[in-house]
């Protein structure tokens, strides 16, 4: 057997991997090829989304101590590589997947690196039979880690047999009960909405449970609907030894594959009458309203001894509970020698509030940027309307009064005062117009939420956006709902508006209560009409749409700005930035072609409503009431009109970071790097055996092909493109091309089928472009598939060579320079 003529996979099924057996690693366990790690970016175009094969990322190896327990990685080559020619790969898959030990492999031996230093020596060359056992590993990781005994069986302890964890929910897993296990009592885990915390969190405790190091836990959240759901879906193995902490019972709706609904109650621990704790239970699960609101609820945490539970998990831990006058803080101090975690997107560092002052440094963090990166999470496009009076400012005539009849303060009324201190109705229409002109252009059912700056706004909007439906909203009044604090009717269609399974509500009007803990799993719309000052909050409400589900057909979301909210991706502690954003000016469609807010700081920032009571100590949420010096606002009508002021495209480039300049300067940058002339262009052209891979490779270096033809406005071939943009050569269209081509008559040498096939090519090129030219799969299509099949047809030319050189022939004469 001559190892220089294997593939890469009979190597590895022939060499590495019977040398990992011998060594005793198990096959069903321990050992997993092509382990997956990132599932690849989701890359929008115009409105269109597809998965970036080359982003997806798979280790050729991964071993594990035990299931979900991983040690090492191992790269593989074919025999006409070096034996450590896989190291650059392994040390990243390494570096993903957390594990010290990587190895790299030809088939011949390994190329073993050792972070952990064990030996003394960073990388060393084994032999087939040398390669180290699962013990040997675990013991060298152990000793790294300086981990005891009792800390070790802890650490290695067996995951819950639940569904497979992605790459960095292992690590998040891994990471807390590792550092409890070494006695750290404070942990924070940094996870972006839509990542799965809470099966994070499940599976934390139920190995820190399993294991006997922690036996009785307390999980607090700030939704009722979380608690619920987490009982009946990723909490379920508990099932008999969890209660949730409250007297009053609701049901789960489920419906199974048949359609049929059931109704799941969830186990309750407090007597509905006496108020009584039953303390036989070991998880509970707990609203912190339910345990810190009235001295009568209070009194139910209180009937817990300070010392009762070993364990407590904050979700959400940001909305207050690191604040030290909060009432959520109360709970975390009563219980303060339970090890306590933290879960939350967004952490929350101000001057009075710190999540990491409390629970310290986080053993792990995954960001937004990283999980649209790895294809986890839903990429957006960005929007902005700029309207005039925001933008330009507005001042009342002299003498002016609202029309409640109060005389209007004489200054200028800017973005900053809309819907604070002055009520613009006519501002209503305008927004509700161009959202529904959106929904009307893409798909009027697509699950929307609005952003309001007070329940007083969102009752508004709610209206002004029936009137803009009131086709549909005629006979389905649950098109548009308002859900606020206060909104008791509103917050019962909480539920539906999340079910994936029905159809209304579709547009949600909201404040602050759909911010946070809100799993609108198809939410494609997020409008912002809300002045956003903090960067918690604002990453909060991004994260209402972040979540991929492609088997619904929500594969990215567009975020609809008002207030120019966005101008927050600029801020360095953004990380994950839009797709696209794109400023429709007067007259130009909201949907993009297929292709902080500044706010006034002496505004106090809104109180958050908490679910079931309503807050409002600063008067916020009033609906135009009086103050006894005057009204909270201004309200005009009809009087003041409100129109789109401007228009401003921006783009991302490569790297993941906005374009700033004119796309046109861009394209000529980009393209100049890699070709320093005309020539040089023209002939790398003219020499790619593919057009496509060579545009799909520009593309990838950041050279934006369909949106430069959006911002150029002409039906041009992106040869043409390129050539006018960057060169300033004037351009052809394809149409112009392919009639060139016909007028010199450059097929007499093929025979009449084959004449026939290329006249057909042109004409495919003219209509639709080189691409699908270029594709395998053209002869599938009208008016091929009248000609002949696919064979037959390739036959005419003598053969697939033969047919191939026909296409190069062609192509040739299409992109002549001067083609007379």
């Amino acid at each position: 057997m001559d190892k220089k003529n294997l593939s890469e996979s009979d190597i590895c099924d022939k060499f590495i991997r019977p040398a990992m057996e011998r060594a005793g690693w198990n096959g069903l366990d321990q050992i997993f090829r092509e382990y997956p790690l990132r599932a690849g970016r989701v890359v929008v175009r115009g409105s269109k989304a597809y998965r970036d094969k080359s982003s997806v990322l798979r280790a050729d190896y991964a071993l594990f101590y035990k299931a979900n327990i991983p040690l090492a990685v191992v790269e593989a080559k074919d025999n006409q590589h070096a034996v450590g020619a896989g190291m650059g790969q392994a040390l990243n898959y390494a570096q993903l997947l957390d594990v010290p030990f990587s190895f790299a492999s030809n088939g011949d031996g390994f190329v073993f690196r050792d972070a952990t230093l064990a030996t003394g020596v960073l990388e060393q060359n084994l032999t087939l039979e040398e390669f180290p056992s699962p013990q040997e590993l675990w013991n060298r990781y152990c000793a790294w880690k300086g981990w005891t005994a009792e800390e070790s069986r802890v650490a290695g302890f067996d995951y819950a047999p639940h569904k497979t964890p992605r790459y960095y929910q292992l690590n998040a897993v891994n990471r807390a009960v590792e550092a409890i296990a070494a006695g750290q009592n404070r942990v924070l885990l940094v996870m972006a909405t839509g990542t799965g915390k809470t099966y994070t969190a499940f599976q934390i405790i139920w190995r820190l449970w399993k294991s006997g190091a922690k036996k009785r836990i307390l999980f607090l959240a700030d939704r009722n609907i979380l608690i619920d759901q987490t009982m009946v879906n990723d909490f379920r193995p508990f099932k008999g030894a969890m209660a949730k902490l409250s007297p009053n019972a609701k049901g789960v709706e489920r419906v199974d594959a048949q359609g049929v609904v059931s109704v799941e109650d969830v186990a309750l621990a407090v007597h509905k009458t006496t108020k009584l704790v039953d303390k036989s239970y070991e998880i509970y699960l707990s609203l912190y309203q339910a345990v810190t609101g009235t001295e009568e609820e209070r009194n139910i945490y209180k009937q817990f001894s300070p010392d009762f539970f070993d364990l407590i998990v904050v979700d959400e831990c940001h909305r207050g509970s690191a604040a030290e006058d909060s009432a959520w803080r109360d709970i975390l101090t009563y219980f303060g020698s339970a090890t306590q975690i933290g879960l939350t997107a967004t952490p929350k560092e101000t001057k009075d509030v710190s999540s990491t002052d409390y629970f310290g440094e986080p053993v792990y963090t995954y960001s937004l940027k990283q999980g649209i990166e790895d294809g986890y999470l839903a990429p957006y496009k960005v929007i902005r309307v700029d309207l005039d009076k925001d933008t330009f400012g507005w001042r009342p005539t002299a003498g002016m009064a609202d029309k409640h009849g109060h005389a209007i303060e004489d200054r200028i009324y800017t973005g900053a005062d809309m819907n604070r201190k002055l009520v613009l109705e006519q501002r209503d229409v305008a927004v509700a117009a161009k959202i529904t002109e959106y929904l009307k252009a893409t798909d009027r059912y697509a699950r929307t939420i609005v952003f309001c700056e007070d329940i007083d706004h969102a009752a508004r909007m709610r209206q002004a956006l029936s009137n803009a439906n009131a086709d549909l909203c005629a006979t389905q009044p649950k098109y548009v709902v308002q859900i606020t604090g206060d909104n008791t009717e509103g917050k019962l269609e909480l539920d539906n508006f999340i079910d994936p399974e029905k159809t209304y509500p579709v547009i949600a009007t909201t404040s602050k209560l759909m911010s946070t803990g809100v799993d609108a799993q198809t939410c494609k719309l997020i409008v912002l009409d809300q002045g956003i000052q903090s960067m918690t909050l604002f990453k909060q409400i991004i994260g209402r749409g972040t979540r991929l589900r492609e088997d619904l057909g929500k594969t990215w979301f567009t975020i609809l700005d008002f207030k120019r909210a966005t101008e927050l991706f600029a801020d360095k502690d953004f990380d994950g930035e839009p797709v696209q954003i794109y400023e429709p000016g007067s007259g130009d469609p909201v949907a993009p072609p297929d292709a902080p807010a500044i706010s006034d700081p002496s505004q106090p920032v809104q109180p958050e409503p908490v679910e079931g009571h309503h807050q409002d100590p600063l008067g916020l949420f009033a609906g135009g009431g009086e103050a006894p010096d005057g009204p909270k606002k201004y309200i005009l009508g009809n009087n003041v009109t409100v129109a789109v002021a401007r228009e401003r495209v921006q783009y991302l480039n490569a790297q993941g970071k906005l374009i700033t300049e004119s796309l046109r300067d861009y394209t000529r940058i980009n393209l100049l790097k890699k070709y320093d002339s005309l020539d040089q262009f023209l002939q790398a052209w003219q020499q790619a055996d593919r057009k496509a891979a060579l545009l799909q490779e520009l593309e990838g270096q950041g050279v934006l092909l369909e949106a430069l033809a959006d911002e150029v406005g002409k039906d041009l071939d992106p040869f043409d493109l390129l050539l006018h943009v960057a060169y300033d050569q004037p351009p052809l269209t394809r149409s112009e091309r392919a009639r060139r081509v016909q007028k010199r008559n450059v097929f007499t040498q093929y025979g009449p089928v084959a004449r026939k096939v290329l006249e057909a090519l042109l004409d495919k090129y003219a209509d639709e472009g080189i691409a699908t030219i270029e594709s395998n799969e053209v002869f599938k299509l009208q008016p091929f598939t009248d000609m002949g099949s696919p064979v037959e047809l390739v036959r005419s030319f003598g053969g697939r060579a033969q047919y191939l050189g026909a296409l190069r022939t062609l192509e040739q004469a299409l992109y002549q320079s001067n083609p007379f």
